[in-house]
């Protein structure tokens, strides 16, 4: 399978379990064309990994569109979406993780597969460095297999945060070979400003 040449096999998981608070509309269920983004974003991982899941609070997990895909179910409230990463890894520890946000209307194939592609067995975590400040992106990355004893230590110390975690982290960086791929949508306007086509 194109991707994925290296020791583990590689799931991946599509975070749609915010509360899109600031969107004001669940972004996992923005229309793109008679698609869901949430849809688009499962249907862009399912050609590159061994399997894709959904990622889903307690209380999404029977929504029309999201029970059309196999969910994980968060174990952890309040964390957010370290929550839904944790527990992926703890559902399925014996493979490496390729995570992605919903709300990611620019990703392509190329920005997934040259990921799988870096994935290096010394590092816990592969990640792209943003296009914006260098930070890692912590949702589009790679979390590693047996990498969940970092993650549960970070949160066990009140570190909830995907990108802190990265950044103490001895994780492998990559340039974006697209460098909007990673651009997200949390806001009308950040929709308005992007590829997205919405028409609900």
């Amino acid at each position: 399978m194109a991707g994925n040449s290296k020791k583990w096999p590689v799931h991946g998981l599509v975070l749609a379990g915010g509360q899109s608070r600031r969107m004001g509309r669940d972004k996992a269920l923005l229309d793109r064309g008679g698609v869901s983004q949430l849809a688009f974003a499962a249907d862009l991982l399912r050609g590159c990994v061994d399997r894709v899941f959904v990622s889903t609070r307690d209380e999404q997990k029977d929504e029309e569109e999201r029970r059309q895909f196999d969910q994980i179910v968060d174990r952890y409230d309040d964390i957010g979406p370290v929550a839904g990463i944790l527990s992926a890894m703890e559902e399925h520890p014996d493979v490496d993780w390729f995570v992605v946000a919903c709300d990611l209307p620019n990703i392509d194939a190329r920005t997934v597969l040259y990921l799988l592609d870096h994935r290096a067995t010394s590092k816990p975590f592969v990640a792209y460095s943003s296009s914006y400040d260098g930070l890692p992106e912590p949702l589009c990355a790679v979390y590693r297999q047996g990498s969940d004893r970092i993650v549960r230590d970070f949160v066990n110390d009140g570190i909830h945060c995907p990108r802190k975690i990265l950044i103490r982290s001895d994780t492998l960086l990559l340039d974006q070979p697209n460098p909007r791929a990673l651009d997200n949508v949390n806001t009308p306007e950040d929709l308005a400003g992007s590829v997205l086509e919405t028409t609900s």
